[in-house]
């Protein structure tokens, strides 16, 4: 079965084919075919690449037009140009999407209706920056594979396991009524780390008690105990935890009232906490953690103020993981940042020797993916794995069609 995978966000679009069989190995196997664009301001560029070897990249303005006739173009690619694997778009057999929130009716995989559709639709208030542009893909695949089955993999999905005592806010009981709670983010993610994980040690996954530690532009924890998620410092909307790109993660709730009487419009503040906040609001530099870690090499006190909140805050946030789990086995480190800082892994790894771990310092510094870090003494294990998340959501858009 050929699966198209759409992983649709506010700033790019990720695409890739795969070609899955009946019995597919649990192991990531390599897209058939890749595609990504990305916007920065009124700027698109467009990356391109197959399993031959075909690679292309193109960058041109946007101009008036939308940009979802950049997402076209890119798709097109597939049955057009020198990248192009696929005689016609009707080889395509399914289409997964990546759903940010599921809101609370949606947590398994499922197969995009109009009901579906509407249901992401109404909880798009609470994800704004992503599930639009998941809509957004959902009636771009409409258009362009019209007979094509569709299938929703959503991110809140893995933590409809957490706990009551996890997932409900101390507020009026009848929030939580009304659907506000703790929902959780980045599921896609863990849950795949959590089970790759579990074979790269050769364990049983029911036994381990695991923590990955997502840490991208967007950053989240989970602790996996049985294999399900128990916690996750993500909450009702994808604001809530830790230090993140543009988001700050958990704030005072005091402090927005308090800009609010200030003059402070609801809309501008949703702006300032989800653009303007996190490693970018406090360093002035960047909110891409590599900007950071070069901006502290030439002393900038800002950016190295930036870097040591975020330490702060994850290190506090995997010890109050390993507190739900009641002791740890496996640290994850995952995403952009997990997978390609080696002074994030090591400034956290240092502060959390008192829960067993310790890595290896010439194994951190050139880390394979999908490879432990861990040294001799450490009691906890460490790894870095790739994130998956289109070969995730492949696996389960094969599952759900099957």
């Amino acid at each position: 079965m050929k699966i198209l995978v759409l992983n649709s966000g506010s700033s790019s679009q990720k695409s890739a084919l795969f070609e899955l069989g009946p019995v597919s190995s649990a192991d990531p196997v390599p897209a058939l075919w890749e595609g990504k664009l990305e916007w920065d301001g009124n700027k698109e560029t467009a990356t391109i690449k197959n399993s031959a070897g075909k690679k292309l990249r193109t960058e041109g303005e946007i101009g008036l037009r939308k940009r979802e006739t950049g997402v076209e173009k890119l798709l097109e690619n597939l049955w057009s140009g020198p990248t192009s694997l696929l005689s016609n778009p009707r080889e395509v057999q399914a289409i997964g999407h990546r759903i940010v929130h599921g809101g609370p009716t949606l947590s398994e995989p499922t197969r995009i209706t109009p009901e579906v559709r509407q249901a992401i639709s109404d909880v798009a208030s609470i994800a704004p920056l992503h599930n639009q542009a998941g809509l957004a893909g959902i009636d771009l695949a409409g258009k362009l594979f019209p007979r094509t089955p569709q299938v929703g993999v959503f991110d809140t999905g893995f933590h409809r396991t957490l706990p009551e005592e996890a997932k409900i806010y101390a507020a009026p009981y009848s929030w939580y009524e009304q659907g506000i709670r703790r929902y959780g983010f980045h599921g896609i993610n863990h849950e795949y780390c959590a089970h790759r994980a579990a074979r790269m040690l050769g364990g049983d996954l029911a036994s381990l008690k695991i923590i990955t530690c997502h840490l991208g532009n967007g950053c989240s924890l989970a602790a996996v105990k049985r294999g399900k998620s128990i916690d996750t410092t993500m909450g009702f909307t994808p604001l809530e935890g830790l230090v993140m790109g543009t988001r700050g993660g958990s704030i005072d709730p005091g402090i927005l009232t308090h800009v609010l009487r200030s003059g402070t419009s609801a809309t501008e503040l949703d702006n300032i906490l989800n653009r303007q906040s996190g490693l970018l609001g406090i360093s002035g530099v960047s909110p891409d953690m590599r900007d950071i870690v070069a901006a502290m090499g030439d002393r900038n006190a800002r950016a190295r103020l930036a870097f040591e909140i975020f330490i702060h805050r994850l290190c506090a946030g995997i010890a109050a993981m390993a507190a739900s789990l009641e002791g740890l086995d496996v640290l994850v480190f995952t995403a952009g940042i997990g997978e390609n800082s080696a002074e994030v892994r090591q400034a956290a790894c240092e502060r959390l020797r008192f829960l067993g771990i310790a890595i290896d310092e010439k194994k951190n510094s050139t880390p394979k993916l999908d490879c432990e870090l861990s040294a001799k003494e450490a009691r906890a294990r460490v790894l870095v794995i790739r994130a998956q998340e289109d070969w995730a959501i492949a696996q389960q858009c094969a599952r759900v069609l099957h």
